[in-house]
């Protein structure tokens, strides 16, 4: 645990880094860091994992980077207290892309852009 700082406000840190990660590929999931800046990481979290196409993990899974994903954080070992067992099934089932593949509002096909 890095010292001083409490588990939440370590994923915290890390759900902006998500945001960051997705900048660098040209894509700004903007949801995703308005609510975590708002709400904080885990509670955004916990809101977005069931809401497809809003955590920038179809950006990140094309550049093969999806374990820095939100949906790859909630699933890191450091990180599992902090989620119900459904929402870390349904971050692990966005991971290994099984169920209705995730993407809504016509990103299916987008592609990652350098900016």
């Amino acid at each position: 645990m890095i010292r001083g700082k409490s588990i939440e406000m370590q994923f915290h840190s890390e759900m902006l880094a998500v945001y960051d990660a997705c900048a660098a590929l040209g894509f700004r999931p903007v949801l995703l860091r308005r609510m975590v800046i708002l709400k904080g990481g885990v509670k955004a979290a916990r809101e977005l994992i069931f809401q497809p196409g809003a955590t920038g993990l179809e950006r990140l899974a094309q550049a093969g980077k999806a374990e820095m994903a939100m949906e790859g954080l909630m699933t890191h070992p450091r990180f599992l207290p902090l989620f119900s067992a459904s929402e870390i099934a349904e971050a692990k089932r966005r991971l290994q892309g099984t169920g209705s593949g995730g993407r809504s509002r016509g990103r299916r096909n987008a592609e990652v852009t350098n900016v």
